[in-house]
């Protein structure tokens, strides 16, 4: 039994789920687009990096693509899973650096108040499987509103995971322990301690199991 408390396995094909209950960094994508060229060992004035996670929770990876073709503006977007900021040559280590967080946790923060939609969802549950090194590549992810008594279902004969709605409010930390509880079970559908060791490879397991207690019992309370 963990934090996440499972419901009990109702036989093969059937779904799993996670009930109410009482984050190693990613290889480098080495990709190069018309105008940019790859950075020299020690830096360079032009080039490509990638930049590591800072902050505690699970980040997506950062790829940082140094244009010569830009003068002045940089941006950053998300391509899948990650982010990839684009940045002017001209630009300094250091000044590339203090762009490169500055618009990481601008996108960031943007994306903790604008829910991810079904496409984004997914997104983001095939990064944590790869993160992970769970393995498994679910065949859709998808918000849906009819599972009140769960966090989360996982088919393991079809590969859909279905994720409550009401996980759009929580930090992405928490939504993302949800999602690799559910990857798990697309490699192991019991509750074996080989799907335990899995799961609980999310470094914040536990903290998410801790903080859906609570904010399952809130919700309940909500409603008296």
């Amino acid at each position: 039994m963990t934090l996440f408390d499972l419901c009990d396995d109702p036989g093969p094909g059937a779904e799993h789920g996670s009930r109410p209950g009482p984050p190693r960094p990613p290889a480098p994508v080495e990709t190069c687009g018309p105008d940019e060229v790859r950075a020299r060992p020690g830096g360079g004035p032009a080039g490509f990096q990638t930049v590591s996670p800072t902050r505690p929770e699970t980040r997506p990876e950062v790829e940082v693509r140094v244009s010569t073709r830009r003068k002045k503006t940089s941006e950053a977007r998300w391509d899948g899973g990650r982010i990839v900021v684009s940045v002017p040559a001209h630009l300094d280590l250091e000044s590339r650096q203090t762009t490169v967080d500055w618009l990481v946790e601008r996108l960031l923060s943007r994306q903790c108040h604008q829910p991810l939609d079904d496409a984004a969802l997914m997104a983001r549950a095939i990064m944590l499987s790869e993160r992970w090194l769970i393995g498994a590549r679910p065949a859709s992810v998808r918000w849906v509103t009819n599972q009140t008594a769960r966090w989360g279902s996982c088919s393991f004969y079809s590969g859909d995971i279905r994720v409550s709605h009401r996980l759009r409010a929580v930090p992405e930390w928490v939504l993302d322990s949800v999602l690799v509880h559910e990857l798990a079970h697309l490699t192991h559908p019991d509750h074996s301690r080989a799907f335990h060791r899995l799961a609980n490879g999310y470094p914040r397991h536990g903290d998410a199991g801790l903080f859906l207690a609570g904010y399952g019992l809130g919700l309940a309370n909500a409603k008296t």
